[in-house]
């Protein structure tokens, strides 16, 4: 079973998480007797989390108690306070060394870029921060356009439901392009892939 782990965190975008929450859930739902996907969200702390519009929720775990990571999302929203917290940025740039995948939706890529995890590559994010994005890491070829963009062992998408097309990509990567076609299916979700 893959351990698929989606990082949140106050003001973090609702559809951000949830989407790719249900993406993974919903495969793991309906693929027949082994079950390919545990998926759970994880906080800083353990705490509520209160995302934006005032959307409140409780993480599965923290980073001091978490299962260990096979697949790592970090999830966008309004990032700028995440950026600065050093325990943050160490943690995600340690999981990421540690899980065989690791994947952004939206902003999320500002905190990958942060942790040294994107450097030198193709990335995306949402439309409205890919100017932000070039600025702030000019190391990165950042395109528009894309729902996401695939590096192999990591993946950035484009905001909010364009993280839903990735992480139907991923389940595609990671198990099977019928898996991903029947959840898309199952989740009566139109999957907008790249051309």
């Amino acid at each position: 079973m893959i351990n698929v782990a989606i990082y949140i965190y106050d003001n973090a975008e609702v559809l951000d998480f949830s989407g790719p929450f249900e993406v993974f859930t919903t495969a793991a739902r309906i693929a027949g007797d082994v079950v390919p996907f545990n998926t759970f969200l994880v906080s800083e702390q353990s705490k509520q989390i209160q995302a934006r519009a005032g959307y409140t929720l409780q993480s599965n775990y923290s980073f001091d108690d978490h299962p260990n990571i096979d697949v790592l999302i970090i999830v966008g929203g309004v990032h700028d306070a995440e950026m600065e917290k050093p325990n943050v940025i160490q943690w995600i740039k340690q999981q990421s060394a540690s899980s065989c995948l690791t994947a952004s939706v939206c902003t999320g890529a500002f905190l990958l870029a942060k942790a040294a995890v994107l450097s030198n590559m193709q990335v995306t994010t949402h439309w409205q921060d890919i100017k932000d994005l070039r600025e702030q890491f000019p190391c990165l070829d950042v395109k528009e356009g894309v729902r996401w963009v695939d590096n192999g062992d990591i993946v950035t998408s484009g905001g909010i439901s364009a993280g839903i097309d990735m992480s139907l990509h991923l389940v595609s990567k990671l198990h099977s392009h019928e898996l991903a076609e029947q959840t898309a299916k199952q989740m009566e979700f139109s999957w907008t892939k790249n051309t």
